[in-house]
């Protein structure tokens, strides 16, 4: 059996159910943002379906695929799994288990500009894995924020047919895009309504609600060279590290377009400031 439910459906180019200023931080880190998106997702989720067809079987919640880098979607997932975890332990069903699907490919292009065939073009030759063993016998819930072409399910359920995984699939999503007049580029539209430049980043990065994402680490890296390094001269040591190791774990340093950027990290600031710490300054 397999289900898809979405809290919100996009018909409208100027009307989408959320605040667009909110999606657009959220898919920059911002915590707070993905707390209220994954419970108002999961609180849907119970009273749309779940009251009505509990699964009393054992659920496992899967976050959109990635490498070494989150996704936006994980720090949602991380909400919805624990408002989802209360209904459950209140009605004496098991609580979430979580698992995670690997991908193998990682780009620099900007996925939500893309119309449906570039997006397969880009993604096609992507392939993910997952533990197939560790699934037997559990409903899975493959998550995700938005639904523009349908081209990650297609790829989900790609895997699900290399696998031979015969479980209970829904796939959930914050928010799916339902008029299909509407060009798939809206994707970027909502991604950017808030953050225009890199320095609309400051706050979000500066809050006590940052979560690091694979979007935010792309955006920074490939930014021109001088805003970036205007942007980056005024974060913190404990970013600017956090950075550069997000950056080494995707494999970001082997991406031509972001060499002039990582290395002046490497060259000026992680090493400058790795000497004032050791000289106690």
């Amino acid at each position: 059996m397999n289900t898809t439910y979405s809290l919100h459906h996009i018909s409208n180019a100027q009307a989408f159910g959320f605040n667009p200023d909110d999606y657009s931080r959220f898919k920059f880190g911002d915590d707070a943002v993905a707390k209220y998106f994954g419970a108002h997702l999961a609180d849907g989720f119970v009273s749309d379906y779940l009251a009505e067809n509990p699964i009393k079987q054992q659920i496992v919640v899967i976050s959109s695929p990635y490498s070494f880098i989150p996704t936006a979607t994980f720090a949602m997932k991380n909400w919805f799994v624990a408002r989802l975890n209360r209904w459950l332990a209140r009605h004496g069903y098991p609580v979430v288990q979580e698992t995670k699907v690997h991908r193998t490919i990682t780009y620099k292009e900007d996925y939500g500009e893309l119309d449906a065939e570039q997006r397969m073009n880009l993604i096609g030759n992507d392939s993910f894995h997952i533990d197939k063993d560790f699934l037997e016998g559990k409903t899975l819930i493959f998550l995700d924020d938005i639904k523009i072409t349908g081209s990650h399910e297609r790829m989900i359920m790609k895997m699900v047919g290399e696998y031979g995984l015969r479980n209970d699939i829904f796939m959930l999503y914050f928010a799916e895009l339902v008029n299909k007049n509407i060009h798939p580029n809206i994707e970027n539209h909502l991604n950017y309504h808030q953050v225009k430049t890199i320095f609309d980043l400051d706050g979000i990065v500066k809050s006590n609600n940052f979560c690091i994402n694979t979007r935010i680490v792309k955006y920074i890296l490939n930014y021109d060279f001088e805003s970036f390094c205007i942007f980056i001269r005024d974060q913190t040591y404990d970013f600017i590290n956090l950075l550069y190791d997000m950056a080494l774990g995707n494999g970001y340093h082997t991406i031509e377009a972001y060499t002039l950027n990582l290395n002046f990290i490497k060259e000026n600031l992680f090493l400058n400031n790795h000497n004032l710490i050791q000289h106690g300054n």
